[in-house]
């Protein structure tokens, strides 16, 4: 099967916004981050958590910018000597908020609702509005929209794909929404085998290799929690044949960006990548 892939460049040579000097924006949230980066207005950021950037947002680790600390662990003091008029911050940081909100104006750029793309669309509207580059944000998002259903009609025919998470060793069921509601992929049914767990207000569901191989996939994205935040990374080779072992031996096992999909997406580079290396690992797979 011979298909497009979204070239993250496409999103940049689609807008030119003059950015506004009104705003100066700490961004917590590494997808509203690319998204004012394709928008063209990075010049209004002036700080960043830069203990954890993706590999595509590694010119924020610029000194022109503020380190204002980690995901989980904001640094006030730098924060605040930044001088923000404008802070952005989603769930990791959320017991966080009357702190922040005693510093600058907050924005939660979390993703809300049920719906996947009408969220992101409303996200990235409301980041071109306060930034000044709306014209430029409806731009991004037809050509976005385009190229997800010129994907979506290459993948009616995908692979069976489940989408796991990586978490020190073990692995857990992970509906990811760019996969199944983005791109249209079939999420895979669970046998009864396959049980949730909930802690607090959290629920998780954990695969062994043999449930993986009772869901019977011909292709396991996995998505490296471990690698992401500097723990041991999962071993591709090893996942491989421990899922062989347990009966799975069509499964092939695809290592997605850890960073890319743990710690940012949400914003129009982000998606564009993950729409990019979720459409190229499956069409290579049908082929």
């Amino acid at each position: 099967m011979k298909t497009r892939v979204l070239a993250p460049t496409l999103l940049l040579s689609a807008v030119s916004a003059i950015a506004s000097a009104e705003q100066r924006i700490a961004t917590f949230d590494l997808g509203s981050l690319d998204t004012l980066e394709a928008l063209g207005v990075s010049e209004q950021v002036v700080g960043v958590p830069k203990q954890i950037l993706p590999a595509y947002l590694e010119q924020y680790a610029d000194d022109a910018y503020t380190d204002i600390g980690g995901l989980r662990s904001p640094d006030m003091d730098a924060l605040r000597n930044s001088e923000p008029s404008l802070i952005l911050y989603n769930g990791r940081q959320r017991e966080w908020e009357d702190q922040l909100g005693d510093i600058a104006t907050l924005l939660d750029t979390s993703l809300q609702g049920d719906d996947y793309l009408t969220a992101f669309d409303a996200n990235v509207r409301e980041l071109a509005s306060r930034a000044e580059a709306e014209s430029d944000a409806e731009t991004a998002l037809e050509i976005l929209h385009n190229e997800i259903e010129v994907q979506r009609d290459a993948l009616r025919n995908a692979p069976r794909t489940l989408v796991v998470t990586h978490n020190d060793g073990n692995l857990m069921l992970n509906e990811h929404p760019v996969v199944h509601e983005v791109l249209g992929v079939t999420a895979l049914d669970m046998p009864a085998s396959v049980t949730s767990e909930t802690y607090g207000t959290r629920t998780f569901t954990p695969l062994s290799p043999a449930a993986i191989s009772e869901i019977d996939p011909e292709v396991v994205l996995v998505i490296d929690r471990s690698a992401a935040i500097g723990n041991t990374p999962a071993d591709p080779e090893t996942l491989t044949q421990s899922l062989a072992d347990a009966g799975a031996d069509n499964a092939q096992v695809v290592m997605l960006t850890p960073a890319l999909w743990y710690l940012s997406g949400g914003g129009l580079k982000s998606l564009a990548l993950q729409i990019k290396e979720v459409s190229a690992a499956l069409n290579s797979t049908a082929n």
